[in-house]
C-alpha cells in the first residue's frame, strides 16, 4: 500500500477547518492500518482535529481494544493481513452489536468496484490513499 500523505492542519483548506470547528462534539475514532506510519500519522492529524483516537496495527489489536475504547467511528485499511478490512469490519459488528462504530474504508485500491464493494460491506465511506483532507473530514462528519 502507498503511504499515506498528511498535511499538517495549518496546510488544511478552509472547509476542513470549518467541519472540525461547526461539527458538533468530535467522534472517537480507531484507525486500523497494518503500516505502522501511516496510522500514527493519521492518527496524530485527527488528534490535532479534537478527536480521541486509538491507533491499532492489525485486526487483533483493533478487536481486542474496541470493546473498551468503544468507538464511534471505524477507519479500517482493507488491505490488512489475517482478515482484511472487510472482515474486520463485519467481526466488529459481530461483536459490538448495537454498539458498533460506523466505518469508514481506506485503501490504496480506489476502482469502481472496490467503492462497489465498501458500499456492500455498510461502510459509510471508501477513501483511497494518499487521502484527501476534505475527503476525510467530509466522511467523519457523515458517518
Amino acid at each position: 500500500m502507498p503511504p499515506l500523505h498528511i498535511a499538517e492542519p495549518q496546510d488544511a483548506g478552509e472547509e476542513v477547518r470549518a467541519l472540525d470547528l461547526d461539527s458538533g462534539p468530535t467522534p472517537k475514532i480507531l484507525v486500523v492500518d497494518d503500516n505502522a506510519d501511516a496510522a500514527d500519522a493519521l492518527g496524530a492529524l485527527l488528534r490535532e482535529f479534537g478527536h480521541e483516537v486509538l491507533v491499532a496495527y492489525g485486526p487483533v489489536e483493533a478487536l481486542a481494544a474496541a470493546p473498551g475504547f468503544a468507538p464511534d467511528i471505524a477507519i479500517l485499511d482493507i488491505g490488512l493481513q489475517v482478515m482484511d478490512g472487510y472482515e474486520l469490519a463485519g467481526e466488529l459488528r459481530k461483536r459490538l452489536g448495537l454498539q458498533a462504530p460506523a466505518m469508514i474504508a481506506l485503501s490504496g485500491y480506489g476502482q469502481e468496484s472496490d467503492r462497489n464493494r465498501s458500499a456492500d460491506a455498510a461502510f459509510s465511506a471508501h477513501l483511497v490513499k494518499p487521502v484527501d483532507l476534505d475527503d476525510l473530514f467530509a466522511s467523519i462528519a457523515g458517518a
